[in-house]
C-alpha cells in the first residue's frame, strides 16, 4: 500500500496467504524458475496458485490408462473450473520425450511443470512416493500437514467425480458416510428407479418392464459395452449361464433370477446393437442412473457383473469371476453357495494328478492350491479369472484352470509358447 502497511491475507482457518505461496513455491519452483507452462505455451507464475486447491498429475502419454484418466479428469477439470475458480492441475510428466510431452499435454488444460526440469520432477516422484501411474494427489492450499493430503486423487475422481471437490480429508469422510448410509438403506428400486423413470427395458420391442416386478428377485447388474473386447468374450458366457439359471428355475416353477444390462455405449446404435444380443433387460440408454450406479458400486472397469439379493442387499461385486469359476453352479451366489462350491473343489482336487503335461507348454505343470503357492491369476487358456486350484509351472508362471489342462503323454507334447 502507499503508507507502507504490510498486509497478509488471512484464511477463514487464520492461515496467511503467504503460507499457500510458499508451500506451492516450494514444491514446483526451482533455482532457475519460478513459472509453469500454460496449455498455449505462456509462462503462469507459481504464486498464481495461492488459496487453490492444486492436483498434481502423475502420468504419461505412452501409458493407456493414464490417456484414459485424462479424458475423464479433463471434464471434470472443465466443469470445476467454471464454478470454482480456486481449484487447480499441474502437470507432472513421465514422458519419455519432449515430443511425447508436447503431445500429451496438448489435449490437456491446465497446467504442467516444463518437462525440461527433471529434478522439480524427481522430487515431487520422491515426495509423493509415486510407485504408479496416473497418480493424483490433491492438495490444501493452507494446509502443510502431510496427512491433510489425498493421495488417492484417482479413486475419487473415478468414484465421486465433481462430488469429490474440495478433495479434503473431510470432504471424504462426509462422502464415505453418504456411502454407507446409501449401503445401509439399498433397495432394488432406489438403486434402478427414479423420479422420472419407475421402468427398465425388455429385449422384445424395448418394451417398459415395472422395477417393482423384479423386487424379491436375485437380479444381476451388468456393466457392459459394445466396444469393450473383454466384454465381447465374455457376454456369450453370461448368456449361457443366464439361459440355464432360466431353465432350472422354471422347471421348479420359479422365476427369482434376472440380469439388466447397465451401458457404457457411446451411441444409441451402438446400444441397440448390442442389446440385440440379450436376452435379458436394460436401462435406458445415456439414462442418469447409468453414472450413480457406477460409482455406488466402484465399478473400475468392464464387464463388471454387481449380484444384488431378494432383499436389495448387494450378495456380491465380483460376479463376473464367479460366473468364469462355476459357471451356473454359482446362482444364488451367496456366500453359503461359494463356501460349498469351494468345499467341492477341494474334494475334487483331491483327485487330481499333481503332475500333467499340457498340450501347449514346454514344462511340467503343478497342482497348487491358495495355501502352496496359487491364488488368484489369470488362465493361460481362456483369459479368465481363477482362484483356489490351479494348475502351475514353477518356472515361467504359466498358469490353467483344472478344468482347462488338456493332458497329452510328455514325448507328444505341442510347444506353441
Amino acid at each position: 500500500m502507499k503508507d507502507g502497511t504490510h498486509v497478509v491475507l488471512v484464511n477463514d482457518n487464520g492461515n496467511s496467504a503467504q503460507d499457500s505461496i510458499s508451500k506451492f513455491s516450494n514444491l514446483l519452483t526451482s533455482k532457475d524458475r519460478d513459472f509453469l507452462l500454460s496449455p498455449t505455451g505462456a509462462q503462469v507464475k507459481v504464486s498464481n496458485l495461492e488459496g487453490k486447491v492444486v492436483g498434481l498429475l502423475f502420468a504419461a502419454n505412452w501409458y493407456p490408462p493414464c490417456r484414459g484418466f485424462t479424458q475423464i479428469l479433463v471434464g471434470i477439470y472443465e466443469e470445476l473450473k467454471n464454478s470454482v475458480p480456486q481449484f487447480e492441475i499441474v502437470y507432472v510428466s513421465s514422458d519419455e520425450d519432449l515430443d511425447a510431452f508436447n503431445s500429451f499435454y496438448g489435449n490437456m488444460p491446465w497446467l504442467a511443470v516444463p518437462f525440461s526440469d527433471l529434478e522439480t520432477k524427481k522430487a515431487l516422484n520422491r515426495k509423493y512416493d509415486v510407485e504408479g501411474i496416473p497418480c493424483l494427489i490433491m492438495l490444501q492450499p493452507y494446509d502443510n500437514k502431510e496427512d491433510a493430503t489425498i493421495r488417492d486423487g484417482v479413486e475419487l475422481i473415478y468414484r465421486y467425480g465433481l462430488q469429490a471437490y474440495p478433495f479434503s480429508k473431510e470432504k471424504l469422510e462426509q462422502l464415505q458416510m453418504e456411502d454407507k448410509e446409501k449401503r445401509e438403506n439399498q433397495t432394488l428400486f432406489n438403486l434402478l428407479a427414479n423420479h422420472r423413470r419407475d421402468y427398465v427395458l425388455s429385449h422384445t420391442g424395448l418394451k417398459q418392464v415395472p422395477v417393482a416386478s423384479l423386487v424379491g428377485k436375485t437380479v444381476g447388474l451388468y456393466f457392459s459395452a459394445e466396444w469393450c473386447v473383454p466384454c465381447a468374450k465374455f457376454t456369450p458366457k453370461l448368456i449361457s449361464v443366464y439361459q440355464k439359471i432360466k431353465h432350472e428355475l422354471a422347471e421348479k416353477g420359479e422365476e427369482d433370477f434376472e440380469v439388466v444390462l447397465v451401458s457404457s455405449d457411446r451411441d444409441q446404435p451402438s446400444f441397440n446393437s448390442y442389446y440385440s444380443t440379450m436376452p435379458w433387460l436394460a436401462l435406458p440408454f445415456g439414462d442418469p442412473e447409468i453414472k450413480n450406479l457406477a460409482r455406488h458400486f466402484n465399478v473400475q472397469g468392464i464387464p463388471w457383473l454387481v449380484i444384488i439379493g431378494p432383499d436389495g442387499k448387494t450378495i456380491t461385486v465380483h460376479g463376473r469371476n464367479l460366473i468364469n469359476l462355476y459357471q451356473e453352479n454359482a446362482y444364488p451366489f451367496t456366500n453359503a453357495k461359494v463356501e460349498q462350491l469351494e468345499k467341492q473343489l477341494e474334494e475334487e482336487a483331491k483327485g487330481l494328478p499333481s503332475l500333467v503335461y499340457h498340450e501347449g507348454h514346454r514344462h511340467d505343470l503343478n497342482l497348487v492350491s491358495d495355501g502352496n503357492g496359487g491364488g488368484p491369476f489369470i488362465c493361460c487358456v481362456c483369459d479368465e479369472q481363477g482362484s483356489s486350484w490351479a494348475y502351475q509351472c514353477l518356472q515361467c508362471g504359466y498358469e490353467v484352470h483344472p478344468k482347462c489342462v488338456r493332458t497329452v503323454a510328455r514325448d507328444t507334447v505341442s510347444v506353441d509358447r
